[in-house]
């Protein structure tokens, strides 16, 4: 491969323009149909009316961001195809969300999921949970924003700063009109993978060449079952660490659980799932096989050591421009799948931003007409945009864009896992005892995660694979950086900082179980007369296992 690469064509624009233009007509429509029915739960929640289908596709888009079209391959590209062990994590957090999550949220018939933890606990508990909330989301959308601008900026030599804008911009119209339905988004995104992954594969020689070529440069590293938590990647950190992680995405995240609970039954809320399952393996599966192609064609002449590459997520938009650069129309495809990928996730992440912020910090504290919450739920999703734009900046700063997006779902999403499953499978747990957990093991993934980002892990531990330039028959540029930058010294901690990024959400989730258990049962000791003041003591027994338990019907439930 030679150093340059060609850029955008006319017909690249006029694609990559179509699929912008064709998601904001789907929004205009769609507000359009629904206008005569404008409260806050119909905008939020689809108003209960929904079938499995719509809502799998969509719960699928909604994390399924440029991410996973540029990161995702760009990671299986430096340390190798052993995170393809996601899909056994992707199946574990469907089944407890449909057994243990789904079924409450759905039966207390609830529009913000931090009204459980009110109803369970109290109110400072559902507080602290949606402030958590609000940050993490705010956080990864900026990050969503920021990647897809890196790929139009390396293929096209657009601004970088007017392209992020000009997304967030985007992202923001498209969501204050309405909740779409993603088959579109879907549809754009795996075509944009499977456009390069044959492109790739003709010019390879076949599928053959492509595994052999990743098998001789170690990418095909799935027997790993090192037990160390310090290495990056192994069969536990990957299957245990995205169980944690997808758990806390699919049971407790309100951009997740707004989507199931508008089904219009339970059976058809636990069949979204399950069909979206099929739909992350598949474009797991994309992700990783397009991470081999980019190993094959770039194995002797590594665009980002050779500095034609400001990051490594820049590489997919790069091989596109270089394998596809002779199809006009094929890179816009590509750019249109990242664009498409982001476009679902920001719009379903500042829905549940506007959620929350009337459910849990509007409503309870002002009385409003239904019409009056509704323009205020859409003013919100316009203020978070703009905020999401701003966080776009600071995602610049975060390193590995994969590992960041892990890093802050693992941080936050870990202790808030924690205290809702502490809520559901604790009933002695108490309000204290879960505010005390969430606040601590917050506080130490937060340590670990900020430790880490100060003394990255050690080579030996992070081990990203070899990388050449031996075959480039061009000239290296001047601002050629290797991985491997001057060694920091490390502290006596500095191991416990190496440990596994994915193992943040865990050690969240563990840590505020366990503290939240023990502050509890000191709690209950002390107070030894069980009659006296019971609510008090044990919490408000829980609303949604009443109602299975004792076959009450729905109107005895106090919500």
């Amino acid at each position: 491969s030679s150093g340059s690469v060609t850029s955008f064509a006319l017909a690249d624009y006029v694609v990559f323009a179509l699929m912008l233009v064709v998601s904001a007509a789907v929004g205009i429509y769609y507000a359009w149909v629904d206008r005569s029915r404008r409260n806050p739960g119909n905008f939020l929640t689809g108003g209960r009316k929904l079938t499995a289908l719509p809502v799998s596709l969509s719960l699928t888009a909604s994390f399924m961001s440029a991410i996973t079209v540029l990161s995702f391959p760009a990671e299986v590209y430096q340390y190798g195809a052993n995170i393809g062990f996601y899909g056994l994590s992707y199946l574990m957090a469907m089944l407890i969300t449909s057994e243990v999550f789904l079924p409450i949220f759905y039966k207390l018939e609830i529009t913000s999921t931090f009204e459980y933890l009110e109803l369970r606990f109290n109110r400072a508990t559902r507080l602290l949970g949606t402030l958590l909330f609000i940050v993490q989301t705010i956080l990864y959308s900026g990050i969503v924003i920021y990647v897809p601008a890196l790929a139009l900026n390396q293929v096209t030599g657009m601004n970088l700063w007017g392209v992020v804008i000009s997304t967030g911009v985007v992202c923001t119209f498209y969501c204050t009109l309405v909740l779409v339905f993603f088959s579109l988004q879907l549809g754009v995104m795996i075509a944009g993978f499977l456009s390069v992954i044959i492109a790739s594969v003709i010019l390879q020689g076949g599928v053959i060449n492509i595994f052999s070529d990743s098998q001789h440069g170690g990418r095909i590293n799935f027997w790993d079952f090192d037990t160390n938590p310090l290495r990056r990647h192994t069969f536990w950190t990957v299957a245990i660490g995205g169980t944690f992680l997808w758990t806390s995405i699919y049971g407790t995240n309100q951009s997740q659980v707004q989507r199931y609970i508008s089904c219009k039954s339970i059976a058809h809320a636990r069949l979204s799932l399950f069909i979206n399952l099929l739909g992350l393996w598949l474009i797991l599966l994309c992700a990783v096989f397009a991470g081999m192609c980019l190993y094959s064609i770039y194995k002797s002449c590594d665009p980002w050591t050779s500095g034609l590459l400001s990051a490594l997520d820049q590489l997919m938009p790069y091989l596109v421009m270089d394998v596809l650069g002779d199809y006009p129309g094929l890179p816009g495809l590509f750019v249109a799948a990242a664009f498409s990928g982001s476009l679902s996730t920001v719009s379903s992440s500042i829905n549940a931003l506007a959620a929350v912020t009337v459910e849990d910090l509007i409503k309870p504290y002002a009385s409003m007409s239904e019409r009056q919450l509704a323009w205020i739920s859409k003013g919100t999703s316009l203020l978070y945009g703009v905020l999401c734009i701003g966080m776009a900046g600071l995602a610049s700063l975060l390193g590995p864009i994969f590992q960041a997006v892990i890093s802050i779902f693992g941080v936050i999403g870990g202790p808030l896992l924690g205290l809702f499953t502490l809520g559901i499978l604790c009933p002695f747990a108490t309000s204290k005892g879960a505010l005390s957990g969430v606040v601590l093991g917050l506080a130490v993934s937060l340590w670990v995660a900020i430790g880490a980002q100060i003394y990255p892990p050690p080579p030996e531990m992070s081990r990203p694979l070899s990388l050449t330039t031996e075959g480039c028959n061009f000239t290296m540029t001047d601002n050629f950086t290797s991985g491997f930058t001057t060694p920091i010294i490390r502290p006596a901690l500095a191991d416990w900082y190496s440990v596994s990024y994915l193992y943040f959400s865990p050690i969240g989730t563990i840590i505020t179980i366990s503290v939240g258990l023990i502050v509890s049962a000191m709690r209950r000791k002390r107070k030894l007369d069980l009659k006296k003041d019971r609510k008090k003591t044990f919490g408000n027994p829980n609303p949604a296992f009443c109602d299975v338990e004792l076959d009450l019907p729905q109107s005895s439930i106090s919500t």
